[in-house]
């Protein structure tokens, strides 16, 4: 060897304890996504699905309370009947009736009189019509009447301009009255349930503020003229009826956001619904859809859920009140999954796509 060369000498231990802590942080870090990936909404709304499944073998009362579960619900009591605000200070608690339980067959005569209320919350009760005197209760805001065995809605209901919720769900109304478009200020409309509901009047059209459509479970064949009149239009409910396909011209509400269609019979989705370039939320029946367009499942601004339900054929009473509480129980559900995407903003863009099926 020649004088004056140097060899370099290397330390394997100190090399071999370089590459350990390399690998200990990087396990560290996969360890850190993978508790982040299991906290996100992806993983919520999939513990939710798990709970939508299970409800199904549930009773009733055990029903109740996964809903306010799902609610994240403070209620002291568990009713399926609207409770008022209790944050609401006196003054603003005697503008707002409240009626509820089967003993009741008809309203206080006292009520007619009291034509500076702004709410009524009348439920779970025996009465069988809303009274004419309501044309008097100009200030009239919400009228929450569900579950009262209603067959009919007065003709005067017309006369409240500043009606803003109108709420029959899971009455026996048959029709609409037509002086209901005459509510100019109308934002949000449920007549989930009403059994024989087959079809809205035109003059429904002239709810040019209407933003929240329920026409659940009923008998619509097809989406009414009047609501694809809805220009306003940002929620709309018509799963469980028995629609076979939809209009060609459903771009004409131009800014709707959720859309429920499942538990129908169509075939197919329009290619004018991706013309709907505010559509954030699609739900559909599966079973027998064949053809979607592509621009729908593929786009990424869009949750895109298919399920597997068939319509159910209601044989009896008994059948159909399970079946009622799990309608409702569904729409809990679909409540607070919408919710759950509020929480996506911050979320990486590859959780905040959600495609997949559920078999109930």
């Amino acid at each position: 060897m020649k004088p004056g060369i140097d060899i370099p000498l290397y330390d394997l231990s100190l090399i071999r304890e370089l590459w350990e802590g390399r690998v200990r942080k990087y396990k560290q870090r996969q360890k850190k996504e993978k508790e982040r990936i299991d906290k996100s909404a992806l993983a919520k709304i999939n513990e939710q699905w798990q709970y939508r499944i299970r409800c199904k073998k549930l009773k009733s009362m055990e029903v109740t309370a996964l809903q306010c579960y799902l609610e994240r619900s403070t209620l002291a009591e568990m009713d399926i009947l609207p409770i008022v605000d209790t944050n609401l200070d006196s003054e603003d608690k005697k503008y707002i009736f409240e009626l509820r339980g089967d003993k009741w067959r008809k309203l206080p005569e006292d009520l007619q009189d009291m034509t500076y209320l702004r709410e009524w919350h009348i439920s779970g009760t025996k009465i069988l019509k809303i009274p004419t005197y309501i044309e008097a209760f100009v200030d009239l805001r919400v009228l929450d009447v569900p579950k009262n065995g209603l067959t009919i809605l007065p003709a005067e209901i017309g006369k409240l301009a500043n009606l803003k919720e109108l709420k029959v769900n899971y009455n026996k109304i048959s029709s609409i009255p037509p002086e209901l478009g005459a509510c100019e200020n109308l934002e949000k409309l449920e007549m989930a349930a009403n059994v024989d509901l087959s079809e809205l009047p035109f003059e429904l059209s002239n709810l040019k503020k209407i933003i929240h459509l329920d026409i659940s479970e009923n008998k619509f064949g097809s989406i009414p003229i009047c609501v694809l009149r809805m220009s306003s239009l940002q929620w709309l409910d018509i799963s469980n009826n028995r629609l076979l396909d939809l209009p060609e011209d459903i771009d004409r509400m131009e800014k709707l956001q959720t859309v429920f269609l499942h538990k129908n019979k169509l075939k197919y989705l329009p290619m004018s619904m991706t013309n709907i370039v505010t559509l954030k939320m699609l739900v559909v029946s599966g079973d027998e859809l064949t053809c979607v367009p592509s621009r729908i499942t593929d786009n990424p601004k869009i949750k895109f859920i298919t399920l597997f339900d068939n319509p159910v054929t209601v044989n009896d009473a008994e059948d159909k009140d399970e079946i009622m509480l799990q309608d409702e129980h569904e729409k809990e559900f679909m409540q607070t999954y919408i919710e759950t995407l509020k929480d996506r903003d911050t979320a990486p863009t590859y959780t905040t796509k959600v495609s997949f099926s559920c078999l109930l």
